[in-house]
This record gives C-alpha cells, sequence and structure tokens, in this order.
C-alpha cells in the first residue's frame, strides 16, 4: 500500500527545476558560476552541473549557500517560499509567468540556466523600480537563444 498523494516527480525534472533557480539565485547575488562555485565549496564543473540540471546539489553546498547568501534552501529544493525572506515572491512568479507565456507563444527554446538569467535580470529591475520594456525582454531572449 502507498502512503503517497502526490505523483512524485522523476530526478531528471527536480534537478532541471532546482538548476534553474541556482541559476536565479546566483544572478540575483551578482556572481559568476566559478565565484558561487567557490564560495560553496564545489567544484566549477561540479556547480555548472548542477545549474544545468544534470544532477543534484550536495546538501553541505546548499547550507553554505543559504548561511553565506540568505538564500532559502526550501525555495533552492522546492521552489516554495521566496529567493530571499525580503523578497517579493508574487513579482518574481508573475514575472516567470510572462517569460514562459511568451517563450511558448513564440515557440522559442532556451536552456533552463538561460531563462533563470533573464528572470534574474527582469526581477533585479522590478526590485530597483525600473520599468522592463517589451524590447528589454526580447534583447535578453536573443543574446541567450540556442
Amino acid at each position: 500500500m502507498s502512503w503517497c498523494l502526490a505523483k512524485p516527480q522523476d530526478s531528471k525534472s527536480v534537478f532541471t527545476s532546482m538548476g534553474a533557480r541556482l541559476a536565479i539565485a546566483r544572478n540575483e547575488v551578482g556572481l559568476t558560476q566559478t565565484a558561487m562555485a567557490e564560495a560553496i565549496g564545489v567544484s566549477h564543473r561540479a556547480y555548472h552541473s548542477y545549474e544545468k540540471g544534470q544532477r543534484g546539489l550536495p546538501v553541505e553546498a546548499l547550507v553554505a549557500m543559504a548561511d553565506r547568501f540568505e538564500v532559502d534552501a526550501a525555495w533552492i529544493l522546492l521552489g516554495t517560499k521566496a529567493i530571499r525572506a525580503a523578497h517579493d515572491f508574487d513579482a518574481l512568479k508573475r514575472i516567470e509567468t510572462s517569460l514562459d507565456q511568451y517563450l511558448n507563444d513564440e515557440a522559442i527554446k532556451i536552456r533552463s540556466e538561460k531563462r533563470g538569467a533573464i528572470v534574474a535580470r527582469w526581477y533585479q529591475s522590478h526590485v530597483e523600480g525600473r520599468e522592463v520594456t517589451d524590447d528589454d525582454v526580447h534583447t535578453w531572449i536573443e543574446l541567450v537563444r540556442e
């Protein structure tokens, strides 16, 4: 008998989603992949594989990221709450939804880490009170298109 009520996600899906959130968090704190890897005690190659969704982030690295950058561990792992406690989670969700809708409508394919970079840049503009135009979003997409 199974007590699991929710459908479990496959590890690839979990790792891909987590990788996108890692990219968003890294961009949020303004670090390169190399600098983030060093800050949380992993190799650049390993960190790159986490953002690409190829493997899971070790607990020790997650704790280091949470401690050093006040990144919410639950958000990295599950996408719940907010990136950081003081963030506007509703605005972030609206940004992600708008971007995903546009990408789907235009049949544009971009990698999850590139999507995360666009969301981070858009969210940063929101936090700083700068208006983001359609041209801004189109430029960001063109810069990361596959």
